[in-house]
């Protein structure tokens, strides 16, 4: 019998090192949002937005370009909240600007007069003389303005599942959702109306501190192994989120694409490398069409 090593917070506080270069492009996931949220909303809260230009108008997708500036325009900002990999800029009035940065958005504060950076695709000037600029390198990010008590039929956040610190986000909620789908579970848990902020990233850590393969159609799954993965969820998340806190300056330096995370992936990015586990290769493959790294040893 094989006997699955559990993998702790101090084994997982101590960075692997093991000298791989992430991709630079990789999608943000709630983590990443998160760090967006949390670097961002201490230098916007309170502020008044001045003007809105518009790069590129396929950026705005609801509602029309000049009414989501007349919107937006006279604004103050109150706070700043997440949903899934939603962020969504509440205005005093009770309205709000929802964003999602697809695989290359970025956001930045910066003053006016600072130089133009490159892939701007829209910018909310602020009235102490700084700007939100939103850079987009492959132009998927969109923006949505929704007035207050406006049903959001627009930007696919009222199809999101539970975040994965919500209390219903238990075994029997898994098991549930999942049914008799032959869907391999790696596939599922990227589906964000079963549970919202997931990407390819996490979902690879997810599974690998639950030591089941991703490639496991989601009806084959045991009690046991849900159990662990409702375990799982919420405490990799959390720990990834803990360990994306970056300074603002460290933040602006990077343009926002510093993603501490990196040195605590057990897994993603790794293929090859020994397991952390029982030091077999990490494999990897393509699952329901995305990369995919696992230990075969430790996830049967």
């Amino acid at each position: 019998m094989t006997h699955r090593k559990k993998v702790t917070y101090a084994e997982r506080d101590a960075p692997l090192c093991r000298g791989r270069k992430m991709q630079e492009d990789k999608m943000p996931e709630l983590a990443e949002v998160e760090m967006i949220r949390r670097v961002l909303e201490p230098q916007l809260g309170g502020r008044t937005v001045t003007k809105l230009l518009v790069v590129r108008p396929e950026v705005v997708a609801h509602p029309q370009t000049e009414q989501f500036a007349e919107n937006v325009c006279g604004a103050v900002i109150e706070r700043l909240c997440r949903r899934g990999k939603y962020l969504q800029i509440i205005f005093q009035n009770g309205s709000r600007a929802v964003v999602h940065l697809r695989m290359t958005g970025q956001l930045l504060v910066l003053p006016a007069d600072s130089p133009p950076e490159k892939y701007t695709q829209l910018v909310l000037s602020l009235d102490d003389g700084r700007e939100l600029r939103f850079l987009d390198m492959r132009r998927f990010g969109r923006w949505w303005f929704l007035q207050k008590d406006e049903p959001d039929t627009f930007t696919g956040m009222q199809t999101l599942g539970p975040e994965p610190s919500d209390e219903r986000l238990t075994a029997g909620y898994l098991r549930e959702k999942a049914g008799a789908s032959r869907k391999a579970i790696k596939d599922w848990l990227l589906c964000q109306q079963y549970v919202a902020g997931i990407g390819n990233i996490y979902s690879d850590e997810i599974l690998f501190a639950a030591g089941i393969y991703p490639g496991r159609g989601a009806c084959s799954l045991t009690e046991k192994e849900w159990e662990r993965l409702a375990e799982e969820i919420p405490r990799t998340m959390q720990f990834f989120v803990e360990k994306n806190e970056i300074s603002a300056e460290d933040y602006l330096k990077s343009k926002g694409r510093d993603y501490r995370n990196t040195p605590y992936l057990q897994v993603y990015g790794h293929k090859g490398a020994p397991c952390p586990k029982c030091g077999a290769p990490l494999a990897g493959s393509r699952i329901a069409g995305r990369s995919s790294v696992y230990c075969l040893q430790c996830q049967k």
